[in-house]
């Protein structure tokens, strides 16, 4: 199962790829994104990490939370658990 990441306060210019490679480093990655404006298209300085267990996940919180990326202090955080409508 897999443990989705918020990312916050990353820079403008970081992309899909940079986070994957960030988070490589700590374990598998399923997937990553950018948060973009729907209108302008410009990154809202957010984004995710879809990482492939909750041991990588954990990791990545533990090393990653407060810590510097391109000058700026990240935010890394479990992102909130969706509930299906079943």
């Amino acid at each position: 199962m897999t443990t989705m990441l918020h990312i916050g306060n990353i820079p403008s210019t970081a992309t899909k790829k940079d986070l994957e490679n960030m988070f490589r480093r700590l374990g598998l990655v399923e997937s990553a994104g950018i948060s973009k404006d729907e209108i302008t298209g410009l990154s809202k300085c957010c984004g995710y990490v879809e990482m492939c267990n909750e041991k990588d996940a954990d990791s990545a919180v533990s090393r990653l939370n407060f810590s510097q990326y391109n000058g700026r202090t990240i935010s890394v955080r479990r992102a909130p658990a969706t509930q299906s409508n079943d």
